[in-house]
């Protein structure tokens, strides 16, 4: 096998958990990923993406902020709380776009903090840069 050919089976075997209430920004974000060959779970809210990267365990985590339920840093941190998820790379990405609010985000364990409307090839160097 070429390295170009396990580049891609590696992509493939490479699962996001991408969390968003909207289906608009959801389907954005899988896409961007999809496209790229990674294998992708959705989330809509803070408990279902709680319950679902216990069950995937993803090896990255993008989660909107404004939520209902828990919202994206109380997610975040909550992730950050157990063995599990510690090291697990976590981008932040929401229409929050203050210097409090990505000091928050960060301080609550985000390795990234993105603003919306974003680029699929930003989104998509963000991610590969954790990976």
């Amino acid at each position: 096998m070429d390295v170009e050919s396990k580049k891609e089976a590696d992509i493939t075997e490479i699962k996001i958990l991408v969390v968003d209430d909207s289906p608009t920004e959801l389907n954005l974000m899988a896409e961007s990923f999809i496209t790229q060959g990674y294998q992708v779970i959705f989330a809509v809210n803070g408990e279902e993406a709680l319950q679902k990267a216990e069950s995937e365990q993803p090896a990255l985590i993008v989660l909107d902020v404004v939520m209902p339920k828990l919202n994206g840093f109380q997610v975040c941190h909550m992730l950050r709380s157990t063995k599990n998820f510690k090291d697990t790379p976590i981008i932040l990405l929401t229409s929050k776009k203050t210097a409090r609010d990505k000091y928050y985000g960060l301080k609550q364990g985000a390795n990234a903090y993105m603003t919306k409307p974003f680029t699929s090839e930003e989104l998509l160097a963000t991610a590969s840069k954790l990976l």
